[in-house]
């Protein structure tokens, strides 16, 4: 896949992705919440939890070691921790980090808590 490709491969994965938390009976707060520290794929809300959803599409298998570097995992949580500070309304839910991973377009995978 070229890089148009890749990047439309992966807006494609992120929509279906929020179809699937709905379905779940997720409550989507937020979709591509840019940060000074990075963005968000997906923030998400069920019962008392807020959800920090990051997904990876690639066109064949894959480990969440290879697409999550240490450094973006601390940049989604430094961006999780301001979306939390913006909206006080949260500061008593409890937070957590999911992935959900692609593999083309058929295989899909919710790992739920992949960051502690």
């Amino acid at each position: 896949m070229n890089r148009k490709q890749t990047y439309k491969f992966g807006l494609f994965a992120e929509k279906i992705s929020m179809i699937l938390l709905w379905i779940k009976g997720y409550k989507i707060l937020e979709w591509r919440y840019k940060t000074y520290f990075g963005e968000i794929d997906i923030i998400a809300k069920k019962s008392c939890m807020i959800v920090v959803i990051e997904v990876k599409a690639r066109s064949s298998k894959f480990l969440v070691e290879e697409v999550l570097y240490p450094k973006q995992i601390e940049r989604i949580k430094k961006a999780a921790e301001f979306f939390i500070v913006k909206n006080s309304q949260f500061q008593n839910y409890d937070l957590r980090f999911d992935f959900i991973e692609f593999e083309g377009f058929f295989t899909v995978r919710h790992h739920k808590n992949f960051i502690s």
